[in-house]
């Protein structure tokens, strides 16, 4: 992502690869094997939206597997609109705590533990392991933690990816990366993206619902917050058609 980088919250400034490229591949992955669902999974988010967006509707369905489920939110997104005349960033962070809450109820996960770590929204990087460090205890070698793609090319994904890599392995534990931003800068059979890790979970209708309302409910990144082009919409509708779809992909 760095090479189109714009600001922290916003890491590409075109509308990237379109969803009907995408829907054209058929790369025959294999679904992820849900009858192995461990006891307990911790998804470590860098942004309030990461952990619906990328694995929003797997989140339902191991819940519905009795599956013990926590969320690392690990900063508040207060930096999505710099300049924006609006909300400051403290204002901004606050609101996206409540959109996070308020998805997680749309995903039937209301009383979901959520460990917030506040680091500076785009400036992660400088903390991986004291990051690690945070993550670690809420691990055991039986659980899966799921954390965004550490070749994301969004600098705050990258680094969360990179300290969920060394907690999962100091604790033994199973790591799946789920990629946001790579639907957006990679091309089918992009030599870049390790494809051969690649496994689908299906969103049954009902699931699919469920994760469009949750993603509904970040009002502050699918909207503008004003007509001021510091207010401008982060997540428009190229790229929510990328994240919606009727499965989710994870490497494994």
């Amino acid at each position: 992502m760095q090479e189109d980088t714009a600001e922290a919250g916003r890491p590409f400034t075109d509308n990237g690869t379109p969803e009907p490229v995408w829907r054209t591949w058929n790369p025959g992955w294999s679904e992820l094997d849900l009858t192995a669902a461990p006891p307990s999974v911790v998804v470590v988010a860098p942004h309030p939206d990461d952990e619906v967006l990328g694995v929003g509707g797997l989140l339902v369905r191991l819940h519905a597997l009795g599956v013990a489920i926590t969320v690392v939110a690990v900063t508040d997104g207060d930096a999505s609109h710099p300049g924006s005349p609006t909300l400051s960033p403290a204002e901004l962070a606050r609101r996206r705590i409540a959109e996070q809450h308020a998805a997680l109820i749309e995903l039937g996960l209301a009383q979901v533990p959520v460990h917030r770590i506040g680091l500076g929204d785009g400036r992660v990087a400088g903390h991986e392991s004291a990051l690690a460090d945070q993550v670690e205890p809420l691990l055991t070698p039986d659980c899966w933690v799921l954390t965004t793609y550490t070749g994301d090319r969004h600098p705050d994904h990258e680094a969360t990816g990179r300290a969920a890599v060394l907690a999962a392995g100091r604790a033994g534990a199973r790591l799946l990366e789920y990629p946001v931003w790579t639907w957006h800068w990679a091309v089918p059979d992009d030599p870049r993206v390790p494809w051969a890790r690649a496994r689908t979970v299906p969103l049954p209708v009902p699931v699919q619902e469920a994760k469009r309302r949750a993603v509904d409910c970040y009002h502050t990144q699918i909207a503008p917050l004003s007509d001021d082009p510091a207010d401008s919409t982060v997540l428009g509708a190229q790229v929510l058609a990328r994240l919606l779809r009727p499965y989710e992909t994870l490497f494994v």
